[in-house]
């Protein structure tokens, strides 16, 4: 599983990009996780649905 995650960040973020100092990078890693891939990337444990529309879907 942190294979995968690594692999995806790695893909998505870190090759793409050069930061000037550690912490730019870190704050771009955490607004990465937290913006986009913990609410919009699909889980295969939730049916292939996204957190955000597992949660709304839960709730309703």
């Amino acid at each position: 599983m942190a294979e995968s995650f690594f692999a995806t960040i790695k893909g998505d973020l870190l090759d793409s990009h050069r930061w000037p100092t550690r912490a730019a990078a870190r704050t771009a890693i955490f607004e990465y996780i937290e913006s986009w891939y913990n609410l919009h990337r699909l889980h295969s444990s939730l049916d292939y649905r996204s957190p955000a529309e597992f949660e709304a879907t839960a709730t309703a």
